[in-house]
C-alpha cells in the first residue's frame, strides 16, 4: 500500500527545486523602481540620468527597462487642441517630457531625430484635427438646425442643441475623427518600433 502524503508535503516537495534566486529579485525590484522613477520624473520630481548613474551596474539594464516601459507608453495622438486656449493642451507636455526621457534612457543621438519628426507629425495632427472637426460641424450644421427647429415647434420656443449631446453627430463626428486618427497611429506604432530597436542596441 503507498504512502498517502498531506498537501502539506507535496507542496513542501515541489517547492524544494525552487530557490529564490537573489539576482532575479533584485532586477524585479529594479525594474519596479524604474517605472517608479519614470512616473516621477513625468511628474517633474526625479532626474533620470542621476538615478541611473547612482544605480548598481548589476541593476542598472533592469532599471532602465522599467523606465523605458513606463515612457513608451505615454507616447500616444495628444488631444485635440482647443483653439481658445493659448497653452498647449497637457498631452503635449506629457510626451515631450516622455520623449525627453527616452534620450536620456536610450542614449543615442537616432532618438532626437525621431523626437523632432514626431513632434512635427503630432503638431500637424492637431491642426489636421481641428480643421476635421470644423468641417464636420459645417457638413451637419444643416440636419441640426432641422432639429432644432422641430424642438423648438413641439416646445413652443427656441431650442439649441449641442451637437454632442446628439447621439447622431457624435456617430457621424467619431466615424470621421477615427479615420484620421488611424492614419496618425501608424507614425506613433513607428515612433515606438525604432525607439524599442533603438533601446535593444
Amino acid at each position: 500500500m503507498g504512502v498517502i502524503k498531506t498537501a502539506l508535503e507535496i507542496a513542501l516537495e515541489k517547492t524544494q527545486t525552487v530557490k529564490s534566486d537573489k539576482s532575479s529579485i533584485d532586477q524585479f525590484d529594479a525594474r519596479q523602481k524604474g517605472k517608479k522613477t519614470a512616473n516621477s520624473f513625468l511628474a517633474g520630481e526625479a532626474d533620470i540620468a542621476e538615478i541611473i548613474k547612482n544605480t548598481p551596474s548589476a541593476q542598472r539594464d533592469s532599471l532602465r527597462q522599467g523606465i523605458f516601459e513606463v515612457l513608451i507608453t505615454q507616447i500616444t495622438l495628444p488631444a485635440i487642441k482647443d483653439e481658445h486656449s493659448a497653452k498647449p493642451p497637457a498631452d503635449e507636455k506629457r510626451i515631450e517630457a516622455a520623449c525627453k526621457g527616452l534620450q536620456i534612457v536610450i542614449n543615442n543621438n537616432r532618438i532626437a531625430a525621431l523626437q523632432k519628426q514626431l513632434m512635427q507629425v503630432l503638431s500637424q495632427y492637431q491642426q489636421e484635427a481641428a480643421q476635421y472637426e470644423q468641417a464636420i460641424r459645417q457638413q451637419y450644421a444643416p440636419k441640426l438646425r432641422q432639429k432644432e427647429e422641430e424642438l423648438s415647434r413641439r416646445m413652443g420656443r427656441e431650442v439649441r442643441i449641442d451637437p454632442f449631446q446628439d447621439p447622431e453627430f457624435i456617430a457621424f463626428y467619431n466615424q470621421h475623427m477615427n479615420a484620421l486618427k488611424g492614419n496618425y497611429e501608424a507614425v506613433i506604432s513607428q515612433f515606438k518600433e525604432e525607439a524599442r530597436k533603438l533601446f535593444d542596441v
